[in-house]
C-alpha cells in the first residue's frame, strides 16, 4: 500500500472537463481515430517525442499501450487520458500524469501531445489547466513537474500560461527522437495561486 495514497485512481467513468474539451481514459474503441491522428501528425510530433518504433501505430502496439496504462493506474503510478473536443467528440490529443511518487513527495510528471490539425487553438492550455486541478484535488498531489526541449516554444507557452514556473535546465534529461537532449524544467504546486479550474464528473 502506498504511503499517503489518494485512493482515487483512473476510473473509466472519470471525465475531466474544461471549456470546450474533456479528458477521459483511452479505450480500445479509440484505436482507429488515434492511429489516424497520430499518422497524420507524425512529422509534427516526432521531433518532441521518444523515437517511434516500427509498429508504433499498429493495433497490437495500441493494445499493449492500453494494458500498460491500466497497470499504471491500478498501481497509482500514472494516469493516461485522451483529449476530445466537446462539440463533436473528436479525438485531438493526449495527456499523461506519470511517474507518480507518493509518501513525502506527492508529485507527478506531466506530458502531452496535440494532433497537428488542432494546434494553436487553446485546447492544450485548457486541458493542462483542467488536468492540473484534477491532480491537485482528486489525486491529492502537491507538485506537477513538466520538461520540454528549449526549442519547443509552443509547449513552453502552454506551461507558462498555465502557471508553471521554470526551475532550471536538466542536461541530457530525456532521449528524444533517438538523441539524449537537454530539457527545461517547469513545475506547479498545489499552493500556487490561481491554479485554474477543471471539473471531474
Amino acid at each position: 500500500m502506498a504511503f499517503l495514497r489518494s485512493g482515487i485512481g483512473l476510473d473509466d467513468a472519470v471525465c475531466i472537463r474544461g471549456q470546450g474539451v474533456y479528458l477521459r481514459a483511452p479505450a480500445a474503441s479509440d484505436y482507429v481515430e488515434w492511429a489516424e491522428l497520430r499518422a497524420l501528425s507524425r512529422a509534427h510530433l516526432t521531433p518532441w517525442e521518444p523515437q517511434w518504433t516500427s509498429d508504433e501505430l499498429s493495433r497490437g502496439s495500441f493494445k499493449l499501450r492500453l494494458r500498460y496504462y491500466a497497470r499504471e493506474a491500478r498501481e497509482d503510478l500514472g494516469y493516461a487520458y485522451f483529449l476530445f473536443r466537446t462539440v463533436d467528440d473528436t479525438l485531438i490529443g493526449g495527456l499523461t500524469l506519470s511517474n507518480i511518487r507518493r509518501g513525502v513527495a506527492q508529485s507527478a510528471a506531466l506530458g502531452y501531445w496535440m494532433g497537428l490539425p488542432h494546434v494553436r487553438r487553446g485546447y492544450m492550455k485548457t486541458a493542462v489547466t483542467a488536468a492540473t486541478h484534477h491532480a491537485f484535488s482528486a489525486l491529492c498531489l502537491n507538485r506537477i513537474e513538466a520538461a520540454c526541449l528549449p526549442t519547443n516554444a509552443g509547449s513552453i507557452r502552454v506551461l507558462q500560461s498555465c502557471g508553471f514556473q521554470r526551475e532550471g535546465l536538466a542536461r541530457q534529461y530525456l532521449r528524444i527522437a533517438g538523441v539524449w537532449q537537454d530539457h527545461v524544467l517547469y513545475a506547479r504546486l498545489a499552493a500556487d495561486a490561481d491554479e485554474g479550474r477543471g471539473v471531474a464528473g
